[in-house]
């Protein structure tokens, strides 16, 4: 008979039997010596074996036992958290709980620790919901709220390992986030919120969720178990108010199965209404008391007024009893609880309103391929006159139609206006609203609205009246039944699959370890049309050119093609707008991952055999998305201090300093320096520039833009440039 190991045992069946000699008669005091003994073995505390949470149930068996031995009858044993950071919250917060009040939350506690499987029993829900109602409700979501807010704020701790083999040094990253079993004590608390519908509990669970689902590196979602739980209470509120949380989760959230778990929770709720899930998300926006996007809270004699700026700018200033403006909150505020709670409420309402304008201003942007339509009657509660979605829509041209006539409008000054001006009037209230887009209006009109938006300062939140339109090129009538106009390019893989999931489509990361499979797809249903569109991926093979995780870190980009009833369309089939907004997404990908536009790539080795390729793309011609910016910087350029030393050179924006004259290319904002067209690397900074702030952009969200024109204003005045790094490069 072979060496038995420690998992070969019966464990649970010995302390079953265990538990029933107990009934008999107390345990003695040697076998409770060796039970709290054998609780010390470290085999207990295996956790990655396969009978790894049976020994858990062991543990908490024998526990109960131990407990329960020394005289303790109508006690609940206590639950004390693993050793974490949120252990460090909780434990200590429940241990000077009053006796009674602790009792209860270790019955919950050791409840929660049963949430093992994918959604809670009915048992499970009435079993917390009694234990809650019994400590008080509103005690309850006082006492648990901030320890939900501690998660949601936690960062994880990052620790770098290195190990040696054959000679050569190999290194890999663990993160602390929270203990495995704490995962679990979560899960079974977030459960336990079914029973609550209001907004601040709500809110949190949301704010968990997204943080619960955010990636860390080379090991997926910090707590994915977690984040389905939100995923579920949201899924199961009354009202409109989880459904709002789950439509700004879906367009934020990247994994595929929580998307589609989201999606099953709406289609629920649309199925419940009788309406559609595009209809039921519209329905269940926010609008967080705004009117047309401002809001006055009262404190006493003083107004905290919230306007909203732009996208991701929310303005809170303090108004006076006298009207004047006060940049501070009022120190009375500090001296009263309810006040303090008040502004701290406000300060909520503008980080959600912040969160749920990008949401919305994404849905929007998406629902071109939704082909939605809406009357004129439901367009005006729900987009025109929304308190949150207003400041959208009012921004937005749009296609109206009457019936026997349309026309394209932007509402300005309290009525439609049409781009030459004129006011739109009689609009039925049956009329068909649409959004507009580009490719349906003349190259005339297009500039006609460019100039009437530019003359009015009115920044879309969206690219629409700039938006790229890709029609159907020679070579792609020839090729029939795929486009090999995105090809060819080498892209970083994980920031491809990131925007790629942000975006709607479907991608799986390719790796070193996936047994001959060299090529991928990433896909999208494009469920109103019928149609699914492809983007065809090819793996890079080489050597060590593949993370700690085994995925390769670049890929290179292939064919784009639509199929319809699983068979592959002819591209001259595919609907104009279908089309030119694939091809926009697919431009958006190459634009945005080509390790061309990474001014560090070249220096920092890359993969060597392909630098002409970052060469050709970093000082290629312009895609789509250049072009429009070349549009934007020819119509730009002579309002701005730099005009008398910066010209449109081509694919270049030119700019002659006081040491050196700088091209710097309008679609990887990539320079070159004359005479000799020596290359300058300049890394970005991260966040907002100051410079692109004072200058007004038609429109949101083009970074490559924002980064060409403070690189002009930077290299304008070369001659203050004090970081080392780019002066020995100019004066080289």
């Amino acid at each position: 008979m072979g060496t038995r190991t420690f998992g070969d045992w019966p464990i649970g069946f010995t302390v079953q039997q265990i538990e029933r000699i107990d009934k008999k008669e107390a345990l003695k005091e040697d076998q409770k010596a060796f039970l709290t003994k054998f609780l010390k073995w470290k085999q207990m505390d295996q956790k990655k074996h396969y009978w790894g949470a049976d020994l858990e149930k062991v543990r908490a068996r024998i526990e109960k036992l131990l407990f329960e031995s020394n005289d303790t009858k109508g006690k609940t044993a206590p639950y004390v958290l693993p050793d974490d950071r949120f252990a460090g919250v909780v434990n200590p917060e429940v241990e000077a709980f009053v006796e009674e009040q602790k009792d209860l939350f270790y019955q919950l506690f050791h409840l929660y620790m049963k949430a093992s499987t994918s959604k809670p029993s009915k048992k499970y829900l009435k079993e917390t919901s009694d234990i809650i109602d019994q400590i008080g409700i509103s005690k309850y979501k006082d006492i648990i709220h901030p320890w939900l807010e501690f998660i949601c704020d936690l960062k994880e701790i990052p620790t770098i390992h290195e190990e040696t083999y054959r000679g050569h040094t190999y290194t890999h990253t663990t993160h602390e986030f929270i203990h495995e079993k704490n995962s679990i004590f979560l899960k079974g608390l977030v459960w336990s919120l079914c029973k609550f519908h209001d907004s601040k509990t709500l809110n949190i669970v949301g704010k968990l969720a997204e943080r619960s689902f955010k990636k860390i590196p080379g090991v997926g979602p910090a707590a994915a178990a977690v984040g389905n739980a939100c995923i579920y209470v949201l899924g199961h509120t009354r009202g409109l108010e989880g459904v709002s949380h789950l439509s700004r989760l879906k367009l934020k959230i990247k994994q595929n199965n929580t998307k589609n778990l989201i999606i099953k929770y709406l289609d629920e709720a649309s199925q419940k209404l009788g309406i559609s899930s595009a209809e039921i998300e519209e329905l269940s926006i926010p609008d967080f008391g705004l009117i047309l996007g401002d809001k006055s809270y009262v404190f006493d004699d003083y107004q905290l007024r919230v306007v909203i700026e732009e996208l991701g700018k929310v303005n809170m200033q303090w108004i006076k009893p006298d009207g004047s403006v006060q940049k501070t909150a009022p120190s009375f505020i500090k001296e009263s609880v309810k006040l303090k709670e008040k502004l701290k409420k406000a300060k909520g309402d503008v980080a959600q309103i912040k969160k749920y304008l990008t949401a919305q201003r994404d849905r929007i942007d998406r629902s071109y391929l939704e082909n939605r339509i809406w009357t004129y009657e439901t367009f005006e509660k729900l987009y025109l006159n929304h308190g949150l979605v207003s400041f959208i829509a009012r921004r937005l041209i749009w296609q109206i139609d009457n019936g026997e006539s349309f026309v394209s409008a932007v509402y300005l000054n309290d009525q439609w206006e049409d781009f030459e001006g004129k006011v739109v009037n009689g609009i039925d209230k049956d009329a068909k609203v649409r959004l507009w887009h580009p490719i349906y209006a003349s190259i005339d009109e297009i500039i006609a609205w460019r100039i009437k938006l530019e003359t009015h300062e009115l920044k879309q939140p969206l690219k629409q009246a700039y938006r790229e339109v890709y029609l159907l090129t020679e070579a792609e009538v020839n090729t029939k039944s795929y486009s090999n106009r995105m090809a060819a390019h080498i892209i970083k893989q994980h920031q491809f699959n990131a925007l790629a999931a942000i975006r709607g489509w479907r991608y799986t990361l390719m790796g070193a370890f996936d047994n001959g499979m060299d090529s991928g797809t990433a896909s999208i249903d494009i469920k109103a049309h019928g149609i699914i569109a492809e983007f065809w991926i090819n793996e890079i093979n080489d050597e060590d050119a593949y993370n700690d995780s085994g995925i390769w870190n670049y890929v290179a980009t292939d064919q784009v093609r639509f199929l319809k009833e699983g068979e592959v369309m002819d591209l001259i089939d595919v609907p104009n707008l279908v089309l030119s907004e694939i091809m926009r997404d697919v431009d958006l990908y190459v634009g945005v991952c080509s390790v061309g536009n990474d001014p560090e790539w070249r220096d920092n080795g890359g993969l060597p055999q392909y630098r002409d390729y970052w060469t050709s793309y970093s000082f290629g011609d312009l895609n789509e998305v250049a072009k429009t910016r070349k549009d934007i910087l020819e119509k730009l350029l002579p309002r701005l201090k730099i005009s008398k030393v910066a010209t449109i050179d081509g694919k270049f924006l030119k700019v002659k300093g006081t040491k050196r004259t700088y091209k710097i290319h309008m679609g990887s904002s990539n320079i070159l320096m004359e005479p000799n067209d020596q290359y300058l690397c300049i890394v970005p900074a991260r966040g907002k520039d100051a410079v692109t702030d004072k200058v007004f952009l038609p429109f949101e969200g083009d970074r490559g833009l924002s980064l060409v024109l403070s690189k002009a204003f930077l290299l304008a005045a070369d001659d203050k440039i004090t970081d080392p790094t780019i002066l020995s490069q100019i004066n080289r």
